[in-house]
């Protein structure tokens, strides 16, 4: 069964199971039964901060250690490029097992640089993030008549002049009897299916349960560490601890030894496992991000229709009042009227730096077919926020697969415009598939220096760098070379019209017209600017971006917009005899990148105003640049491709010698 099918059919059960109401488990995702007493292990990633966006390992600070040592949970390619650390903790939990004053240790007293440290990361507002069975810890906390849900808690607080370390954890663990649901056969055609569940054969014993949730309320608790001195951990503490997390007791002092317990209850919830995400994914103000996008496609479409509408009109008006006249009225009109007609001779004229040209069009096909791609698979529940790190990693495979793309469009176009000459096509697919990745090795090596100084957990491994240039010299220039020898081999594009040998020189324009290319990025980025808001909330406010099926909807839209802005503004200069459409049609929709990188500094400025640091202020632009570089070629590609299909759609619709 070749792939094609196997994604027909997991489209086709994922409409069934959807349509009957039973659960549906992503691909690689399914439930994990315990018995009652089980081993539950709990997990913790790396500390983050939307103060310095730069993760740091859990034991970085002196938290306590497991018995068995630090050990590296199996991770991703996207993971470890998104700065996670998943390691094992000591904190061991038994399945619907209630614990209460569980000693975990009892730290060395504080060194100066340990105290230095704790209070830096309670100043910087750092977060713990903890994971059971999969799930990331989540904490409530109540604002006026509702609650905020975050994602772990923070390292400590800050009362006065001392700092205050939360040492004692309260879990709540969420459980679910075990549901065993499997689509056991699909009958019928297409027009009705039934799915069968299958019931747990093991029923007759003790029940399974499965954890849907999992919360924390962390506290400050001011322990006697003399009084534990002989417990080991796992001990019961000597005394009643009372969790109150809105008073603190554990200040943070020099030479001084931290005691860390915490406490279990698991409490059984009419929570299924297919919706334990859900409490993650209700992001605040859910009503208004629903109205904005919902808006803004409608605007956006309605203005979309009224260019179309123009255009279409106005062009198939001019080929109606053309094709009117006989060739000698053609002629004399010729003389008379000035417009497009009269540019016949130079439209398909060589632009400037072609080479150029052609590679950044082929980078930008692979761009968009990466994204399209992504976009799609993630909206249909393939790259979900419970598989981590699957989101960069079928990015990146998607994007070293489409090198096929990329070099065969860049070598086509070249031998386009050099007139079917396919030499150099090696050359053109080099440099394809080493232009926009050469940038982003550039831009990330700078970062990573910076990332590697700071020792944070978000700087890349020499091992990761080396298996990225090996995937980059490896699979993505052979792809690319492969791309490029089918686009030499493949037919140029046929012009419908000859090319004087003497230009034609361009009148002089009553204004800039680089000044109009650079103001029509505001339509496309009117497209896609309420969508950025929640993205960039996403990625710089440690937000769960998940409503993949509207940013899919948003890009499709955004296509259209680039690829209409690009035909007006063509056509509007070839009215004014204006030939050298090739750039301005790039960079017409490809100047949306400006509006976007404005946006950014934007954010940075009135959103992001606990960022702290130069440090943090370089990341975060050095990766919007990166963004905005990747989107600048996607963008400009949509509108050239379209540009060069009117113009070639125009001129072989009119009658010439």
């Amino acid at each position: 069964m070749g792939p094609l099918s196997r994604l027909a059919i997991w489209a086709l059960v994922v409409s069934l199971v959807l349509h009957s109401g039973d659960g549906f488990y992503l691909p690689g995702s399914y439930p994990h039964k315990y018995q009652v007493r089980d081993a539950l292990s709990v997990k913790v990633n790396s500390l983050t901060s939307i103060d310095t966006e730069m993760p740091f390992s859990y034991y970085s600070l002196p938290f306590c250690k497991p018995d068995e040592g630090v050990k590296d949970s199996a991770e991703n390619l996207g993971e470890l490029l998104m700065g996670d650390r998943i390691e094992n903790s000591p904190y061991r939990f038994k399945m619907y097992t209630n614990e209460s004053d569980i000693l975990l240790c009892r730290s060395d007293p504080l060194t100066p640089q340990d105290f230095n440290l704790m209070k830096k990361r309670i100043d910087e507002m750092y977060q713990v993030n903890l994971i059971l069975d999969n799930l990331p810890a989540i904490r409530y906390t109540k604002k006026d008549d509702y609650f905020l849900r975050w994602t772990g808690y923070p390292v400590g607080v800050k009362v006065g002049d001392a700092y205050y370390v939360f040492n004692h954890l309260k879990f709540t663990v969420l459980v679910h009897k075990y549901e065993e649901t499997n689509v056991a056969r699909v009958m019928g055609t297409g027009d009705a299916a039934d799915v069968i569940p299958t019931l747990d054969k093991s029923g007759a014993g003790t029940p399974g349960w499965m954890v849907v949730g999992f919360e924390v309320v962390p506290c400050s608790f001011q322990h006697d560490s003399e009084s534990i001195k002989s417990l080991k951990m796992y001990n019961k503490y000597p005394a009643k601890i009372q969790c109150d997390p809105t008073m603190v007791g554990m200040a943070i002092k020099e030479n001084q030894p931290i005691v860390f317990t915490y406490e279990v209850s698991f409490v059984e919830s009419d929570i299924k496992w297919p919706s334990r995400w859900d409490a993650y994914l209700k992001m605040e103000g859910a009503k208004v991000h629903w109205f904005s996008i919902l808006n803004s496609l409608m605007v956006i479409a309605f203005l979309a229709g009224i260019v179309l509408v123009i255009l279409l009109r106005t062009v198939r008006r001019d080929l109606t009042r053309y094709e009117e006249f006989d060739k000698e009225a053609q002629a004399q009109m010729n003389e008379e009227l000035s417009g497009w007609k009269l540019v016949v001779s130079d439209v398909f004229r060589a632009p400037d730096h072609p080479l150029l040209l052609c590679v950044m069009v082929g980078d930008g096909i692979q761009i968009l077919g990466m994204g399209v791609v992504t976009i799609l698979f993630a909206a249909l529940g393939f790259m979900s926020p419970a598989s981590r790190g699957t989101l960069i990693t079928g990015m990146l495979f998607f994007y070293l697969v489409l090198g096929i793309a990329a070099g065969y469009v860049a070598v086509r176009m070249w031998k386009t415009i050099k007139s079917g000459d396919h030499s150099g096509w090696v050359s053109v697919s080099w440099r394809v598939a080493c232009f926009f990745p050469g940038i982003a090795f550039l831009i990330l090596t700078t970062l990573n220096f910076l990332l590697w100084g700071s020792h944070s957990t978000g700087a890349i491994p020499i091992s990761l760098f080396i298996i990225l240039i090996l995937l980059w010299f490896c699979i993505s220039v052979p792809l690319t070379l492969v791309g490029g020898f089918l686009g030499a081999k493949a037919p140029h594009i046929e012009y419908p019209v000859r090319t004087n040998q003497i230009p034609r020189e361009i009148p002089p324009q009553k204004y800039p017209s680089w000044l109009l290319v650079l103001g029509a990025g505001t339509l496309p980025f009117g497209t896609l600017f309420i969508e950025l808001f929640f993205i960039m909330s996403s990625i710089w406010m440690g937000r769960v971006y998940y409503v993949f099926g509207f940013l899919f909807i948003v890009l499709i839209l955004l296509v259209v917009v680039c690829a209409e802005v690009s035909l007006v503004l063509t056509y509007m200069h070839l009215c004014v005899e204006d030939w050298k459409w090739w750039w301005k049609s790039f960079f017409s929709s490809g100047s949306v990148a400006i509006y976007i990188f404005l946006y950014s500094v934007n954010y940075l400025v009135f959103d992001l105003k606990s960022l702290s640091g130069p440090v943090s202020a370089t990341l975060y632009l050095g990766y919007s640049l990166f963004m905005v570089t990747a989107i600048m070629l996607a963008t400009g590609t949509v509108g050239f491709i379209s540009s060069f299909w009117f113009i070639h759609y125009l001129f072989s619709s009119v009658k010439l010698d």
